[in-house]
């Protein structure tokens, strides 16, 4: 085994031998960097938890179940994800960071991906794998394009009033929710964020990004949003399905206002 998998082989072991114990566990399963091969000294857990009784989103029975996976130091819910069925936790081995998502067996035929199934009773995972698909969420370009310029034109108005701060988390927003995922499309990859940006982009993809991040000083803000502003332009035109619809107007009237600025 590689010293980097000790630290995770040992939770899930653990993990495993816990969990057996429980008639209502039918299956655990992981996902993420463990189920495409990646993972390194610095990744996280993100594991599948399928039981017949009911846990989430009841916090106190996640937190609960899991204590008995390990010494917990700390924990919480995926509600600002939108996902109130994950636990978000950090335990003492290793210290190591674990996402666990408790679902029914009906919750687990809708997933974003197929992850590698650790344990499992009467191949109860297994067969609802083999029974349906993954669905990874898809870019809605419309969607963006309905929303870009209005963000763009709130970035350039805390610009203008000196909030600088507020408009580097914005477009740190911006960068996270739409560049990235675009670049990452541009890739063939799932649009992930950012997520492993600096070894899936190009060389001049990477730079165009670095562009895009800013300094708390006006004129560095400036140049920043004008960069975010042509990035998305070029690869929305480069990427959009030909259903897709440009909002020319709103896109030149805030182009005249950053110029303005």
């Amino acid at each position: 085994m590689q010293p980097h998998l000790k630290p995770f082989q040992l939770f899930i072991t653990k993990a495993i031998e816990h969990i057996e114990q429980d008639p209502d566990t039918v299956g655990l399963a992981a996902g993420g960097s463990w189920a495409s091969g990646e993972v390194d000294a610095y990744s996280d857990l993100d594991l599948v938890l399928v039981t017949n009784r009911k846990i989430a989103p009841d916090l106190s029975l996640m937190q609960e179940y899991a204590a008995g996976l390990g010494l917990m130091l700390a924990s919480f819910r995926g509600d600002h994800v939108g996902e109130p069925r994950l636990l978000i936790a950090l335990f003492e081995s290793s210290l190591l960071h674990v996402d666990i998502k408790f679902l029914t067996p009906d919750e687990f035929y809708d997933r974003v991906e197929d992850p590698i199934v650790l344990w499992e009773r009467e191949q109860t995972l297994t067969n609802i794998i083999q029974q349906s698909s993954a669905h990874y969420p898809p870019f809605d370009f419309q969607w963006t394009e309905d929303r870009f310029w209005i963000w763009a034109h709130y970035a350039a108005l805390k610009v203008g009033r000196g909030e600088y701060f507020e408009a580097i988390d914005f477009l740190a927003f911006v960068r996270n929710a739409v560049l990235g995922p675009m670049l990452h499309l541009k890739n063939s990859s799932l649009p992930r964020g950012v997520r492993r940006a600096e070894t899936t982009f190009g060389v001049a993809e990477l730079s165009q990004l670095r562009r895009t991040v800013a300094m708390p000083e006006r004129d560095v803000l400036v140049s920043s949003l004008w960069e975010v502003m042509y990035l998305y332009e070029s690869l929305r035109d480069a990427l959009a399905p030909a259903t897709f619809q440009k909002n020319s107007a709103a896109q030149l009237a805030v182009t005249r206002y950053v110029a303005a600025l």
